[in-house]
């Protein structure tokens, strides 16, 4: 028996949960994989993916990790893996929050310099973003409630992509630019730099929530999920690598770790695009933070009463104010935009994107053939060694920063 609510859903012999699940549709979901996937974060990835790596070994890594990527999320789309990595996920989606209010406030200062205005520190404009991210929370609770925003969503993302595609290759075909594309540094740093765009490859491809996803889709919830996979790694791939290449492919080794920053012009483009990024960043955080606040509402809120009555609506301010201002306060506090990215896809993202649906896989198909525990055992080893590899690389990176910068620092 089910007992709907506006704003939520409670299963009397399920799950209890105070946002609505088995209700959306496939395209829904597909459309917030592809949107969410393509938001401000693809700015950073010319720098952190292809620099690093160079052409040859940047585009085998990003053909394969989206290769494995797109398989282990064909894996997870099931019920198994919904509470055992619930740790894992939540710092992940965490760490994705921060980046994103990184982003917007990146976006707001580059607006803000294009105008000629004070040069205010970026702390300022991450706390606007924060701030704007809070109020969308409360008016948009629960990724069920987005389906509007993800047509405007898709508008927005196709907007910004094309102009920013068009002054980027505009850019690319001056006659008068000497491009380089050579990876520079030491053995080592070389070395470490490859095992840090490897995460940042990761990240760019998956973010852990394919459970939670799915279950706001309506039965079959497993068929339609991988319906919405096809998706996100046919037209969002398309999107999100289509960029990080355009991006190298025009400015080179030296590419910023925030691609608007290299473009040459007019300034109206410019003003348009980052204020395209901050508006869509608002939407597509939404559905990565959407699972922290389903387990908070859950925990904290009146379940028999709609989320948006007078004794929840308190508590969800409550709630949401606690989140988005410790988030904030960390971003402000460590502008350092690739850390991010690197130690999100290193530290967390492989192991829960690759390791566990081997893991999972061997243990629910015990009686499958020889071949197939082989190629899974073959894949937790692999990548076991590729998370401690990037995990250490990561570290390292965050201790350079570390010792470069400084805390709220004004990058």
């Amino acid at each position: 028996m089910e007992i709907e609510q506006k704003g939520g859903l409670v299963t009397e012999n399920g799950p209890v949960s105070a946002h609505t699940i088995d209700r959306d549709s496939w395209k829904q979901v597909g459309l917030l994989l592809v949107t969410g996937y393509s938001c401000g974060y693809i700015l950073t990835f010319s720098n952190l993916m292809l620099v690093p790596l160079g052409w040859t070994w940047g585009i085998i890594s990003m053909i394969a990790v989206a290769a494995f990527s797109a398989y282990s999320s064909w894996l997870l789309a099931g019920r198994e893996m919904f509470y055992l990595t619930w740790i894992s996920q939540i710092l992940i989606l965490l760490l994705t929050n921060m980046g994103f209010i990184l982003l917007g406030g990146k976006a707001l200062k580059e607006i803000n310099a294009e105008f000629g205005g004070s040069p205010l520190r970026l702390q300022y404009f991450i706390i606007i973003t924060g701030a704007a991210y809070f109020i969308f929370s409360i008016l948009v609770p629960t990724i069920s409630s987005m389906g509007k925003w993800l047509i405007i969503s898709t508008v927005l993302t196709f907007t910004y992509i094309v102009i920013l595609l068009a002054l980027v290759i505009k850019d690319g075909l001056k006659s008068n630019r000497v491009i380089d594309h050579e990876v520079r540094g030491t053995s080592a740093t070389k070395m470490f730099n490859a095992f840090c765009a490897v995460s940042a490859i990761v990240t760019c491809n998956t973010a852990g929530i394919i459970p939670e996803i799915q279950s706001t889709l309506r039965m079959p919830a497993v068929k339609n999920m991988r319906k919405a996979l096809h998706l996100q790694f046919t037209v969002g791939l398309a999107f999100y690598y289509g960029v990080s290449i355009a991006g190298y492919w025009s400015y080179g080794s030296a590419v910023s770790e925030y691609l608007p920053e290299e473009l040459s012009g007019p300034r109206w483009a410019k003003v348009l695009i980052n204020s395209v990024v901050f508006t869509q960043s608002i939407i597509s955080q939404h559905a990565f933070i959407a699972p922290v606040h389903e387990a908070l509402d859950t925990k904290f809120l009146n379940l028999s009463k709609g989320m948006h009555s007078r004794e929840n609506i308190k508590c969800l301010i409550f709630l949401r104010a606690l989140l988005f201002t410790l988030n904030t306060l960390v971003a402000a506090a460590l502008p350092f935009m690739g850390d991010f990215v690197n130690l999100l896809g290193s530290f967390l993202l492989i192991p829960l994107t690759f390791l566990f649906p081997s893991m999972i896989y061997i243990k629910v198909k015990r009686e499958t053939t020889k071949i197939k525990l082989v190629w899974h055992w073959a894949i937790i080893v692999l990548f076991t060694l590729l998370t401690v590899a990037t995990t250490v690389a990561a570290v390292r990176l965050i201790i350079n920063n570390v010792a470069k910068y400084y805390l709220f620092a004004d990058t």
